[in-house]
């Protein structure tokens, strides 16, 4: 397989036709190879539109996560949109293949990225690790109300899907920080980035549909209603 034509092709046929134009992000997912991060039975896939299921490798046994990474423009779009900056601190909440932390890490000055699974937390540590990514930590925790023992972020990336956005982890944004999270419920949700105003305004845009697995222990507004 000639990874660096699948590279291109991947760049030129998915990326660049969901308005991922800036060059920065372009060049990031060209230096940043996804291949050393999707289970070794996907590597063929590495560069194919679709949500690539981490089941991984523990023990010589495979282990099913039921968990998947986000699509390469899904992941590339949202880097674009939150404009990371290299003084910025960032928190993840799903590390995952540890992928999108690379991205991340590749623009900012330090990942925090969060993973409630413990083999997911080992895998993706080993992957960052071998790819040489210095400034991530990647530690074992559940991050899907943000973790405001390291708050305040410049940028908060939700790996996974929120049934809506709880106020604590809005709260947990720095004035002038953003967050990506993918919200809503099945069969649409709407990938936002809102961006803190204000100690109490906030601004979202959203900027497309998709629909992702929801993060493990989100939280569920109230539906009762008198």
């Amino acid at each position: 397989m000639d990874l660096e034509r699948a590279r291109y092709n991947m760049v030129e046929s998915q990326i660049r036709t969901w308005e991922v134009l800036d060059q920065r992000i372009l060049d990031t997912l060209s230096m940043v190879r996804r291949e050393e991060y999707v289970p070794d039975q996907y590597r063929p896939l590495a560069f194919v539109d679709m949500e690539i299921p981490l089941k991984i490798d523990v023990g010589g046994t495979v282990y099913d996560s039921g968990e998947k990474m986000f699509t390469p423009k899904v992941e590339a779009r949202i880097l674009q949109e939150l404009a990371v900056r290299p003084h910025e601190r960032v928190l993840e909440v799903g590390t995952g293949s540890g992928y999108m932390a690379a991205l991340a890490a590749h623009k900012a000055q330090h990942v925090l990225s969060l993973e409630i699974d413990e083999r997911l937390q080992r895998f993706g540590s080993a992957n960052l690790a071998r790819a040489g990514v210095r400034n991530v930590s990647v530690e074992l925790g559940d991050g899907a109300r943000g973790w405001a023992a390291r708050a305040p972020y410049d940028v908060i990336i939700m790996s996974g899907g929120l049934p809506a956005l709880p106020a604590e982890l809005l709260a947990q944004l720095k004035i002038g920080g953003r967050l990506a999270g993918i919200v809503g419920r099945a069969p649409v949700m709407t990938a936002q980035i809102v961006t803190r105003l204000s100690e109490t305004s906030y601004d979202t845009l959203k900027i497309f549909e998709t629909n992702v697995k929801v993060l493990r222990n989100a939280w569920q507004p109230s539906t009762f209603r008198f």
